[in-house]
């Protein structure tokens, strides 16, 4: 049974998730679309039937540590553009007029079916963010830990996710610390250099 505060993402966390995911990424292409595009992102989480999502909470209930993910990334993707296509088009307008050329990088969002240069297998660990005033505390671990487990038991036997290569040093540290084999790296089209990992269910640390 996991501990007591360590949830699933509910619709009523939504808005927290959007203003964590903010502050952890300031600097992140998602985060300069604004909260209102986060939260029909997250949203997406709360209803799918393939979504796998874990949060962690402070005293007060407050969201303070997020991870989001699926076991079938394709079709998770696909249902998330069908179903909320106008909403996150509404939703990125202000970044749009503020920098047009971030259109033709949403249009390829749209596209975006949990693929990667690298082959992988398995579900997709999406997005996993802690807010940085409880940073070093314990509850990344425990969040990633929590979601393969769950992922498990929901029938997949290998995850994987991306993450930046440069300048992160310490996130990479993280994920291979918790078991997660650095399986390949490529560049995406605006030149950031990505590590992608994979966890498989015999490599499973306890």
């Amino acid at each position: 049974m996991s501990p007591p505060d360590l949830d699933s993402l509910a619709a009523a966390d939504v808005s927290e998730a959007a203003a964590l995911h903010a502050r952890a990424f300031e600097t992140f292409f998602l985060t300069s679309l604004g909260e209102p595009f986060l939260r029909v992102f997250y949203s997406g989480f709360v209803t799918d039937p393939d979504a796998v999502t874990v949060v962690t909470r402070d005293d007060a209930g407050h969201v303070v540590g997020l991870v989001v993910g699926t076991v079938a990334p394709e079709g998770f993707f696909r249902r998330l553009v069908l179903t909320r296509a106008p909403q996150l088009a509404v939703a990125s307008l202000r970044a749009v007029a503020r920098h047009p050329r971030t259109a033709m990088r949403i249009l390829r969002g749209l596209a975006y079916r949990g693929q990667t240069p690298v082959e992988t297998t398995g579900a997709l660990l999406s997005s996993i963010c802690v807010d940085p005033d409880v940073e070093h505390t314990g509850h990344g671990r425990r969040l990633i830990d929590e979601w393969w487990c769950r992922v498990q038991t929901r029938g997949a036997d290998s995850a994987h996710l991306t993450t930046d290569a440069d300048d992160n040093e310490r996130v990479n540290d993280f994920y291979r610390k918790a078991g997660w084999t650095l399986i390949g790296e490529y560049a995406t089209r605006e030149g950031r250099r990505m590590k992608c990992y994979g966890i498989s269910a015999e490599k499973v640390v306890r």
